[in-house]
């Protein structure tokens, strides 16, 4: 019986100090900068009609991530997501606070598919009309601003 009693004293007594004061830590958020990884140039009758620096998201873990929780982005900035094989490709914009255009691409690296202005944090499938390799993700009106068209000839390379 004594132990018993000892048992429920201590519990009340943890409960006690748990309710207490106590100690609150914040996290504090570090801000996900732009890390030149490449450079990309879009052509159309091998003339360029526009420059970036790039990311590169070509793991799993960078592909499922991509531009989630990026809260600015230049306009001369993009990220080129990397496939191992050519599909239908599906994307979302769960996490993502800013507005996209993305651009679908085959394994010429050719634009196949263009989706604009995608909604920020929607979780709506953003699905390629046509089979791709790469996905192009640049700030919302790039492509309209700069009258991207499907047949645009892209070219990377890594840094």
């Amino acid at each position: 019986m004594f132990p018993r009693v000892l048992f429920w004293i201590g519990l009340i007594g943890l409960f006690i100090i748990s309710c207490g004061e106590s100690n609150t830590y914040r996290v504090a958020e570090k801000a996900i900068v732009f890390k030149k990884e490449g450079t990309l140039h879009i052509e159309r009758a091998d003339k360029t009609i526009a420059e970036f620096d790039i990311e590169i998201a070509d793991t799993p873990y960078e592909r499922q991530t991509g531009l989630m929780y990026r809260q600015q982005m230049k306009s001369n900035q993009g990220m080129l997501f990397v496939f191992d094989e050519v599909q239908h490709l599906t994307f979302y914009m769960k996490n993502t606070p800013l507005a996209l255009d993305l651009i679908f691409l085959n394994e010429n690296l050719e634009i196949v598919h263009m989706h604009n202005n995608a909604v920020p944090n929607n979780e709506n499938s953003i699905p390629s009309l046509q089979p791709a390799k790469y996905v192009l993700e640049l700030l919302a009106g790039t492509s309209e601003k700069l009258s991207l068209e499907l047949g645009d000839q892209v070219y990377y390379t890594k840094i």
